[in-house]
């Protein structure tokens, strides 16, 4: 599991677009966000910058907590 800060993650538009991108890039992936915090945390990947490249692919900017 890999928890990532996203300072620009704000609202419910910006988890459906991480959401979406990693459900493309990374299939199997299972995203947990909690926005008030702004952070992602994912489960079942085994790169965690491949994670970080596809939130930041996105347009969102993770740091890696965990």
């Amino acid at each position: 599991m890999f928890e990532f800060e996203v300072n620009d993650m704000t609202c419910g538009h910006c988890v459906g677009a991480i959401t979406k991108a990693l459900n493309a890039g990374a299939p199997g992936v299972v995203p947990e966000f909690n926005v008030e915090s702004h952070r992602v945390t994912v489960s079942g990947a085994s790169d965690a910058e491949a994670i970080a490249t596809i939130i930041r692919e996105a347009g969102y900017s993770p740091v890696r907590v965990k």
